[in-house]
């Protein structure tokens, strides 16, 4: 099977060399990737470079990111502004910091979806469309909000209904539920997993969360200090894992979160949405 995105990339901050050292990742259509490390990983720096977003002044970055059978560093900036948010999808951390505030939510998916098409009557449906699939009110009232009176999760399920509104075929996903509650965290995991499944859509899950990581994912890699340490299944990486640093960061998994000495995630999951264990 031909990967959907593989990279192999060398980022160097001016004040921090060698933030990734040539990098691979490999990711399949329809497959769900769990990157995991400690902050300052270079996690967050690997999914600004795969858009070509990080800041090109101070930050040098050398090598190939391939997407579906396109190397994106070759691009021209205008082309590489079709495949933002069409091609491939971002859902950061912080949906309040990510969504203006002096816009209305309605205000914001049509501007998302004026990106990159002009059929209003068709981004209307699409719109209502979206918001439902999220399990969110699509109606005048709700859309007509400011997201300063949604509560941390409904952004969050906002945000993620602009990152798919074009149906990508890939959406990069930098800790989406760091700032939610437990049950809003397992929601928004249900919801990713049935995403995928739906729309045959891959995804890159970085998190430092590694129950959610492990619930999620259908192939986990670790990064420690810009490298791919271990890449392997999340039974095999959580149960069994190999490298010093990942027996590091599984040990240091909280005593709820483990069961006769083996990962399993809090059974809250299944009495919200899509079973919490082992996919």
């Amino acid at each position: 099977m031909t990967a959907l995105l593989e990279t192999r990339l060398q980022v160097d901050y001016a004040a921090k060399p060698g933030v990734l050292r040539n990098l691979e990742i490999r990711v399949e259509p329809g497959e769900i990737l769990g990157l995991a490390g400690q902050s300052g990983s270079g996690k967050s720096t690997l999914a600004l470079a795969i858009l070509r977003l990080l800041d090109r002044r101070n930050t040098a970055v050398q090598g190939q990111i391939r997407f579906a059978g396109r190397d994106l560093m070759q691009l021209r900036e205008r082309e590489m502004r079709r495949v933002r948010g069409r091609e491939i999808g971002l859902v950061l951390q912080s949906p309040l910091a990510s969504l203006n505030p002096a816009l209305r939510i309605r205000t914001q998916l049509k501007e998302a979806w004026r990106c990159h098409e002009r059929n209003g009557a068709e981004g209307d449906r699409r719109i209502d469309e979206t918001l439902e699939s999220v399990n969110l009110p699509f109606d005048d009232g709700f859309q007509r909000k400011f997201p300063r009176e949604l509560s941390v999760g409904l952004a969050q399920r906002v945000l993620i209904a602009m990152a798919i509104l074009h149906r990508p075929r890939l959406l990069i996903a930098d800790e989406p539920t760091s700032a939610l509650d437990i049950i809003t965290q397992c929601e928004i995991l249900a919801l990713f997993g049935r995403l995928s499944r739906e729309l045959g859509m891959a995804m890159l899950f970085i998190s430092h969360d590694l129950p959610a990581v492990a619930s999620l994912c259908d192939r986990v890699a670790i990064l420690h200090d810009g490298e791919i340490v271990e890449d392997s299944t999340p039974e095999q990486i959580f149960r069994y894992p190999r490298h010093p640093y990942t027996q590091r960061l599984v040990s240091a998994i909280p005593a709820p979160f483990h069961a006769g000495g083996a990962l399993s995630l809090l059974g809250l999951a299944s009495q919200v949405g899509d079973s919490v264990a082992f996919r």
